[in-house]
C-alpha cells in the first residue's frame, strides 16, 4: 500500500475513534450487556401459537399499506423525475424540483407518519400517506439519476427530426429507463413492507402496532410471533422480487446487449 493510502486509513481510524468517544460508544458496555440479551432470547422462546392468526391478518394489512403507498408514490414520482432530470430541462425547472424533493427526503417515514396521524388520526391511512411521501422522495431521485445516464445519441437523433419533448419522453426516455424503474419499484416495495412494520410505533397501523406494544410491556414471547410473520413475509417478497427481476429486468438487459452487439 502507498503512503497516501496508509495516511487515509489512519485518518479514517482516528475519526472513527474520536466519533466513538464523543457518542460514548464503549465496547465494555456491550460485553456487560450480553447476559441481558440471553434473558430476552430465553423469554422469546415462550411463543403463543394462538396469536399467529392475528399476526397474519395484521401482516396482510401491512402489505396492503406498503403496496398502496409504493404504487401511488411511484406514479407520482415518474412525472416528477422528468422535471428533475438535467438532460430534459433547464436549471430553472430541475433546480426547484430537486430542492422540493430534498426537503421531502429530509424527513424519515416515521416523522411523516406522526404528521399524518395528527392530520387524519390513528390508523393505516396515516401510514399509507407516510409511505407515499417517503417513496416519492427516494424513487424520484433514483429515477431522474437513471434518466440522466441514458445514452445521449438516441436522444439527439430523435431531437434532430423535430419531435416534441413528450414524444422524446415516450419513445426514448421511458423505454430506456423502464427496467430501472421496475427494479426501483421492487426495492421500494420490499423496503416499505419492512418500514411499515415500525410505523405502529406512532399509531399508523399495521403489524408494527402489535410488535411495539408487546415489547413495551416486555411480552417478548408474544412479540416474537409477529416478528416471525414479518420474517416469513419478507422472505416471500424477496423470492417474488427475484423471479420478477429474472423475467423482466435481466432478460430486457440481455436483449439490449444482443441488439447492440
Amino acid at each position: 500500500m502507498t503512503p497516501k493510502n496508509n495516511l487515509l486509513i489512519g485518518v479514517v481510524i482516528a475519526l472513527l475513534v474520536a466519533a466513538s468517544y464523543n457518542i460514548g460508544a464503549n465496547p465494555i458496555d456491550f460485553v456487560e450487556g450480553l447476559p441481558n440479551l440471553a434473558i430476552i432470547a430465553d423469554e422469546m422462546t415462550e411463543i403463543e401459537p394462538t396469536l399467529f392468526v392475528t399476526a397474519f391478518w395484521s401482516m396482510f394489512e401491512t402489505i396492503q399499506m406498503a403496496f398502496i403507498g409504493t404504487m401511488v408514490g411511484v406514479v407520482i414520482s415518474l412525472p416528477l423525475s422528468m422535471f428533475a432530470a438535467r438532460n430534459l430541462n433547464s436549471k430553472y425547472v430541475y433546480v426547484p424540483v430537486r430542492a422540493i424533493l430534498a426537503a421531502v427526503r429530509t424527513f424519515p417515514s416515521i416523522l411523516w407518519a406522526i404528521l399524518f396521524v395528527i392530520m387524519v388520526g390513528l390508523g393505516p391511512f396515516a401510514g399509507v400517506l407516510a409511505i407515499i411521501m417517503y417513496t416519492v422522495g427516494f424513487v424520484t431521485k433514483l429515477q431522474y439519476e437513471s434518466i440522466e445516464t441514458i445514452d445521449s445519441d438516441p436522444m439527439d437523433a430523435v431531437k434532430s427530426i423535430g419531435v416534441s419533448k413528450w414524444q422524446l419522453i415516450r419513445y426514448v426516455v421511458l423505454p430506456e429507463s423502464a427496467p430501472h424503474l421496475l427494479s426501483q419499484m421492487l426495492y421500494m416495495l420490499d423496503y416499505n413492507v419492512r418500514q411499515t412494520s415500525i410505523l405502529g410505533l406512532v399509531g399508523a397501523g399495521g403489524i408494527g402496532f402489535y410488535i411495539i406494544n408487546y415489547i413495551k410491556f416486555f411480552e417478548y414471547g408474544k412479540a416474537v410471533v409477529f416478528m416471525l410473520v414479518v420474517l416469513f413475509a419478507v422472505l416471500v417478497i424477496d423470492w417474488v422480487s427475484v423471479k420478477i427481476r429474472d423475467k423482466y429486468i435481466v432478460k430486457s438487459q440481455h436483449g439490449i446487449e444482443v441488439s447492440t452487439s
